[in-house]
């Protein structure tokens, strides 16, 4: 299993204590198994979630297996969480819904790829590819910004990627 994103890691001690926390495309869990060791409520959320059979029936996991791009209803509406965390997943109509998803005071830390990634492989098509200050343009006026960053990283592999942390403070 990867370990976690050094970003999620981060910023993970800013999602407020107890509260429940949503992996948004989790695939392998890797950031729900976080979060539920820190005492969290998580659900998981991916449209393949045989990965996630071990902590299924763990106390404070929910799984929650659902193809966001299917065009099916939004299977999280009306709900709120203290956190939610998106790694390497972008599917562009989601990103306004979501500072609806987080309660007062909840953080979202989100982490894809961007333009410039195509020169280190996959993903390269320009849909799963963000712009330059996409994130900050999409969550700027809904979202207090934390932290923000356009980098090149080395691990787990090159990649060029586009990173946020930001509270919902109304």
């Amino acid at each position: 299993m990867t370990a976690p994103s050094p970003w999620v890691l981060r910023f993970a001690p800013h999602i407020p204590e107890g509260s429940n926390v949503l992996d948004l495309a989790c695939g392998s869990g890797r950031h729900a198994r976080l979060f539920l060791m820190a005492g969290h409520y998580v659900s998981a959320l991916d449209k393949n979630t045989e990965g996630l059979a071990d902590i299924k029936d763990l106390p404070g996991a929910e799984v929650i297996t659902a193809d966001l791009e299917d065009g099916s209803p939004f299977p999280l509406a009306g709900k709120q969480y203290g956190g939610i965390v998106v790694t390497n997943y972008l599917f562009r109509p989601l990103l306004p819904l979501l500072p609806d998803l987080l309660s007062i005071g909840g953080i979202l830390i989100y982490e894809t790829f961007m333009e410039g990634n195509e020169h280190f492989g996959r993903p390269s098509k320009p849909k799963f590819l963000l712009h330059s200050q996409e994130l900050l343009d999409c969550f700027h006026g809904t979202l207090s910004i934390t932290a923000y960053e356009e980098a090149i990283i080395g691990t787990p592999k090159p990649a060029v990627v586009q990173r946020i942390c930001a509270t919902r403070l109304k």
